[in-house]
């Protein structure tokens, strides 16, 4: 493994950290990252699935109190654990069932930047019409999110199988849509990560196990250490950010970075 190839690695895993839970799709700016710095990883793209697990495991560490105190209320039969895991289960089965039958046809999809682009354009647009015409909240916990709302959240996530159009806001403008506050809706979408990213890269580990050798082993290693790293930093950042200012900044952004990469796309 080389120093060039080491430092790519390096970068791409701070863009899996950074991006994984803003809603700007971190898969599709690691699509764009691979084309701009020429990277190549393990084949069958598995690199790109595998190292958000980094992320997903900073998600665990910062809300490891939440997450023990869910597990604990579901073995005693609390009602509140029990509805709070309910609702993260009806949410990742539709991914779950969509991500195994589809599962050739969305890896495809990472092959293609220019999907990134304009995806990355439409769901900046779809953004601002959602923080506009959002509804006074009425869910303010994510303990208090119903199995209905949950499973349209979970719905919503497979759209996400499009690179660019980012799991994390699609999961999050669903929960807007259903009238769910921002913070709470940003903290319901990291916990649906955790099924959802720990199942993406289980499976994909077992469908591409053949093809892994030291070195790629090690770059997703690496990748998923600093993505780990990375998203410490960003999450409990993003949650206050967007508490006072929303997601709109994020929408613009999103059609900043795809126009550009569409234009320059098309120039090749």
């Amino acid at each position: 493994m080389d120093w060039v190839m080491i430092w790519k690695t390096v970068l791409i895993g701070i863009v899996e950290g950074l991006t994984e839970f803003l809603p700007v799709s971190s898969t599709g700016h690691i699509i764009l990252a691979e084309e701009v710095l020429h990277f190549q990883g393990p084949p069958g793209k598995v690199f790109e699935i595998v190292i958000q697990l980094g992320a997903i495991l900073a998600v665990c560490v910062l809300y490891r109190v939440k997450i023990m105190l869910t597990v604990s209320g579901v073995l005693k039969r609390d009602p509140v654990a029990t509805r709070f895991a309910t609702a993260v289960i009806v949410a990742f089965l539709p991914a779950a069932v969509v991500g195994v039958a589809l599962h050739k046809y969305i890896k495809a999809l990472l092959d293609k930047p220019i999907v990134v682009a304009v995806a990355l354009i439409v769901g900046g647009v779809a953004i601002l019409v959602i923080e506009k015409l959002a509804q006074r909240p009425r869910i303010k916990s994510v303990d208090d999110i119903d199995w209905k709302t949950a499973l349209f959240i979970g719905v919503c996530q497979c759209l996400a199988m499009v690179p660019g159009v980012s799991r994390s806001g699609s999961t999050i403008m669903a929960a807007r849509a259903f009238r769910v506050d921002r913070a709470t809706a940003a903290e319901f979408s990291f916990f649906l990560a955790i099924p959802t990213m720990l199942g993406a890269t289980v499976y994909d580990l077992l469908k591409n196990w053949s093809t892994l050798d030291w070195h790629g082993g090690g770059l997703i290693l690496l990748g998923m250490a600093v993505a780990f790293v990375s998203a410490l930093i960003v999450v409990q950042a993003f949650v206050a950010f967007i508490s006072r200012h929303g997601f709109g900044v994020f929408a613009w952004y999103r059609i900043a970075v795809g126009a550009l990469a569409l234009v320059l796309l098309l120039m090749r």
